[in-house]
């Protein structure tokens, strides 16, 4: 019992920042335009901020691990290609195919990912986080292009591959990531007012990501088929960390290092998920229902994750 409730404390202050900006929504104090600058704010600087300061500041040699990186990009082609077998045998459309399948795999890991970790792991379970997150992203956008191409094949015109590499050369996290992943490799020193300039700027991070994830909750967008909906969610929610676990396990991976790593796994699915089904001729009501679902879902799946991480020793 005693680590149960240790293990809530972990995870529920998330939740509840997340709560703070349903209720600011919804009492009016924060609106639909406050909610799309911050989320500009938060994209464009705050998280690539945030990623630069945590990656570039990190012992690079002693946080990035290869196996750890190899292990969670297989789980993800692993559900991708299940997700979009099963999305093919049932006769889904194309839209719906390359949503559902985007939205199993593609996880919130620089919202709500470092938020838990941060949580329950402090700055050495976000400086291995970080590093993680820099190899990640670039991985998870070229994925979920692949399989939002792919689902549309033979559907019409699109925009061409050219146009989808130069978005993900230009995404400010992407970009932030890099730049992190290169001055931690080179040991180059970081100037003390530059590195306290950072400490300070990136302290709003998390939070304006929570807030506004939260004001972003509107049960109006729980449309389209439930039932790939909630299949889509039980993917990402369970099936992404349940599937990386023992990857991890058996390439060696053991202590905060496993837990980190599975705790990015199961971040719920990214809002990003939305706007790339909108972009890429998708069902963009499907992904608004799953990011909602797979959110709310997220914190009991998140407790179980950790007591299960705590019980094995992770």
């Amino acid at each position: 019992m005693h680590l149960f409730i240790e293990i809530l404390n972990i995870v529920l202050p998330v939740f509840l920042v997340i709560g703070i900006g349903t209720g600011l929504k919804h009492t009016g104090l924060i609106d639909s335009g406050f909610l799309f600058q911050t989320n500009r704010l938060i994209y464009y600087l705050a998280l690539p901020l945030l990623l630069f300061h945590k990656i570039s500041t990190a012992d690079f040699r002693a946080t990035f691990n290869p196996l750890v990186v190899l292990n969670i990009v297989l789980a993800m082609c692993v559900v991708l290609a299940g997700s979009y077998l099963y999305a093919s045998l049932r006769g889904y459309s194309p839209a719906s195919r390359g949503t559902f399948c985007q939205c199993s795999f593609r996880g919130n890991l620089a919202y709500v990912g470092l938020a838990i970790v941060a949580s329950a792991f402090g700055e050495t379970g976000l400086a291995r986080a970080g590093v993680l997150l820099g190899f990640l992203v670039p991985v998870m956008n070229v994925l979920v292009i692949l399989v939002l191409t792919l689902a549309q094949a033979g559907n019409g015109p699109d925009k061409g591959l050219g146009h989808y590499v130069s978005e993900i050369l230009r995404n400010p996290l992407i970009i932030a990531s890099l730049a992190g992943l290169a001055w931690s490799f080179l040991q180059l020193p970081m100037p003390v007012a530059v590195g306290r300039t950072l400490q300070i700027a990136t302290g709003m991070s998390l939070p304006l990501a929570l807030i506004a994830i939260g004001g972003s909750f509107s049960l109006q967008r729980l449309q389209g088929d439930m039932y790939k909906a909630l299949l889509a969610t039980g993917i990402k929610n369970v099936s992404m960390p349940l599937i990386a676990l023992p990857l991890l396990l058996m390439a060696g991976i053991r202590g905060e290092e496993l837990a980190v790593a599975v705790v990015m796994a199961a971040a719920p699915t990214a809002t990003a998920t939305y706007i790339m089904a909108q972009e890429m001729k998708g069902d963009a009501e499907l992904a608004g229902s799953i990011v909602i679902l797979s959110t709310l879902f997220s914190l009991p799946v998140y407790v179980a994750i950790l007591y299960l991480l705590r019980t094995i020793g992770g």
